[in-house]
């Protein structure tokens, strides 16, 4: 076990950055919302490395990785309709499945 501790934790106050608008706050607030603590702050803590110095470049590392991800805005979906070939290609086959399950039945003896 190790003697010493090489546990980095880096705190980030978001509501108090002059680095972020409003909106990006609020972007990473609810993309980030479940590691933010009711102080508010961003906490990442790394203790992977014996190294403290390794660690605290990996802490910064997430933290950037986190942060982008958090601001990306998803893109917008565009509504299509299906072509009229996938539709009849659709239908076609439903009709297929169907006469095969309909050629299975015993047939009616009238």
């Amino acid at each position: 076990m190790n003697k010493v501790s090489t546990k980095v934790e880096l705190f980030f106050d978001v509501f108090n950055s002059q680095a972020l608008s409003s909106e990006e706050k609020e972007r990473i607030y609810k993309n980030l919302g479940h590691r933010i603590t009711k102080a508010q702050l961003l906490i990442l803590q790394v203790d992977e490395s014996r190294s403290q110095h390794r660690n605290k470049e990996e802490a910064i590392k997430r933290f950037i990785g986190l942060v982008e991800t958090a601001l990306k805005v998803p893109k917008k979906r565009k509504k299509t309709k299906p072509t009229r070939s996938a539709i009849q290609k659709r239908l076609t086959t439903k009709k297929k499945a169907s006469l095969k399950k309909e050629h299975r039945k015993r047939p009616d003896i009238d």
